[in-house]
């Protein structure tokens, strides 16, 4: 682990050197498709939409860019099953701040096309659980760390992407570590670069 984080390092300064620095800083929105999974394989999950809105930056070195974001983003799922006397729904909202590197693979002058991954970090606003007595507010967690990853393009001034994040522990039962939650999220997002 620690060869791949000096290797990266590297390779970021070695472009910082090589390359003129660029700065984008822009506003987004977009989709969250969202569920929130369990380890007792008596409760089934279905994925909710909701919604993302905040802004990003970019610090670009040629093809290589560091993309910090701050965004509020409403997350969830709904829940059936044998260990469920009734439904329920699982929302939580948070504030989410990735830290993402990334690649762009095509770099051409007015559009490009990026890869990018890294951590999110994200503290909980609000948590609600409607429906089961099983599941309880009180054991969601304060905050949590997860992993993003996805595609994404500019053209001209505006941005489209495609991510994915999961490894989230967001519900952690103090009694039964089967009634575990773990969310993921598929996000879609537009934004426009205002400087």
């Amino acid at each position: 682990m620690k060869r791949i984080i000096f290797s990266l390092l590297f390779i970021v300064f070695s472009a910082s050197v090589i390359a003129q620095p660029t700065f984008d800083l822009g506003l987004k929105a977009g989709l969250n498709n969202s569920k929130v999974t369990f380890k007792k394989s008596e409760i089934n999950s279905e994925s909710i939409i909701k919604y993302h809105v905040g802004a990003f930056g970019r610090i670009g070195f040629g093809r290589i860019f560091v993309q910090p974001e701050a965004y509020f983003s409403a997350k969830g799922g709904e829940l059936e099953g044998e260990a469920l006397d009734i439904a329920s729904s699982f929302n939580f909202n948070s504030v989410d701040v990735p830290l993402l590197l990334g690649l762009k693979i095509i770099d051409g002058e007015r559009a490009n096309v990026r890869l990018m991954g890294g951590p999110v970090f994200s503290v909980l606003t609000s948590n609600e659980i409607d429906g089961d007595d099983l599941l309880e507010p009180e054991y969601y967690k304060d905050n949590y760390v997860a992993f993003q990853y996805g595609i994404g393009a500019d053209l001209m001034g505006f941005t489209i992407d495609f991510r994915m994040e999961n490894g989230a522990n967001i519900y952690k039962h103090q009694v039964n570590s089967d009634l575990d939650g773990k969310n993921s999220t598929f996000m879609i997002s537009l934004g426009y670069k205002i400087f």
